[in-house]
């Protein structure tokens, strides 16, 4: 199974000049830095400890800065490498600044490329965020005995099913292992189906805060006119939305419009790359929007601000109370509601959560998050958190849960560091 695998990736390198160039059109691909995908210009590795850590895209990078954050306050550790495979996640990543951390494109999962890879930067320690599983990196990892942890693990439903089918290559690879961590018991239970011999349970990272100085100061600074414009207005978000979701929501606006006439929508699509296909959607609704990236003012006529920038959903979510969680109302399986919860909003989603469905269990337990199952719904419970102002008092749980989950982790990859050092 390892070298039918191993074929299909030789077929997409071959065809990858066309499909990179299809990519970097749609903006989806940095159109200089995509070669790092194929291990050339990397940046100059320093000497001494390096700790690797790879997530897929923005939500795995921004759940593991609080963490990179203090690790880096570790003398013992001289190098952070982050790799992750999307453009969005290297934007967000330059916002952070940071003496130790550097950002390089995953390589794409060839045997060639991953031995490649892993003597050039020669790792104490690989860890893998949430539910990125690369066969041929594992297997490269574990013939040099580096450690192999697989942190804030998820997997789903579906994802498991598509393992099970493969029973001993899924077997084969999720044994390369050394430790996971996952983040709700269902991920827990598929691990021990899935071969990996040691699993410890210390909660879901993205519990943990997140914050950059520099960039709330930068934010503030830059939106100091876009807060005045909002302050005395209604105010909501859709956040992560996917296709047909900001109709959606752009119908909500329109009907809740004649209950509060100065209501503002914020919306942040999932995808970027949409906005031109969204901005002709609502505006084929009657509805007037200012995009981010034009700085134009928001004023009193303004319906919707659309949001076509990365990395700023978090002080979005700061000015609003009330917040949609997209990738719900369509077949998707929603998105993390976590970020907003601990900041304070209350969480409007979908029927279709599954990817995240025991946090949102725990959120509608301690009334933070409610189901809408259709349009009527969805706007009687926007209309009815507008009207309110959230208090702080029921969040404090969360960020106490945050702060611990933060120590433990910071503590098992410390743990593993020093068993490394012992054996050398």
């Amino acid at each position: 199974m390892f070298l039918i695998y191993q074929i299909i990736i030789t077929i997409i390198i071959i065809l990858s000049p066309i499909i990179l160039l299809v990519r970097i059109l749609k903006k989806k691909e940095h159109p200089k830095r995509f070669i790092e995908k194929f291990c050339i210009n990397l940046k100059p590795r320093p000497k001494g400890k390096l700790v690797w850590f790879h997530g897929a895209s923005v939500g795995e990078i921004l759940s593991i800065i609080p963490l990179v954050k203090k690790l880096e306050k570790n003398r013992e550790i001289k190098t952070i490498l982050i790799t992750s495979s999307t453009l969005s996640s290297a934007s967000v990543y330059k916002k952070y600044k940071s003496k130790k951390t550097i950002h390089q494109f995953f390589p794409i999962d060839y045997f060639i490329l991953t031995k490649f890879f892993l003597n050039y930067w020669n790792p104490s320690v690989a860890i893998f965020i949430d539910s990125e599983i690369w066969p041929s990196t594992f297997i490269s990892i574990k013939k040099k005995s580096i450690p192999l942890v697989l942190l804030n693990a998820r997997i789903t439903k579906r994802s498991f099913k598509k393992w099970s089918k493969l029973k001993r290559f899924s077997n084969y690879i999720f044994n390369k292992i050394d430790i996971a961590y996952p983040q709700n018991k269902e991920t827990l239970n598929y691990l021990k189906k899935l071969n990996v011999s040691k699993i410890k349970i210390i909660g879901n990272l993205k519990f943990t805060e997140n914050e950059n100085k520099n960039e709330k100061e930068n934010f503030n600074l830059k939106n100091r006119n876009f807060f005045n414009e909002i302050k005395s207005r209604k105010v909501w978000c859709a956040s992560s939305t996917h296709f047909s979701e900001e109709v959606m929501c752009g119908k909500v606006h329109a009907q809740l419009k004649k209950e509060y006439p100065n209501l503002l929508t914020i919306i942040i699509p999932r995808h970027i790359h949409r906005v031109k296909e969204i901005q002709n959607s609502l505006e084929n609704l009657n509805l007037k929007l200012v995009l981010r990236s034009s700085n134009k003012k928001v004023n009193k006529e303004t319906d919707i601000f659309l949001v076509d920038t990365y990395g700023e959903t978090k002080n979005f979510y700061k000015v609003c109370d009330t917040v949609f969680l997209g990738g719900s109302l369509i077949k998707h399986g929603g998105q993390n509601p976590i970020e907003a919860a601990r900041l304070g909003s209350t969480i409007i989603h979908g029927p279709y959560i599954n990817n995240f469905k025991e946090v949102y269990a725990l959120l509608n337990s301690k009334n933070i998050a409610f189901c809408a199952n259709n349009f009527k719904k969805l706007t009687q419970l926007i209309s009815s958190s507008v009207k309110k102002t959230n208090t702080n008092t029921k969040y404090k749980k969360i960020n106490k849960m945050g702060h611990t989950i933060l120590s433990k982790t910071i503590k098992e990859i410390n743990n593993i560091l020093d068993n490394e050092t012992k054996k050398t």
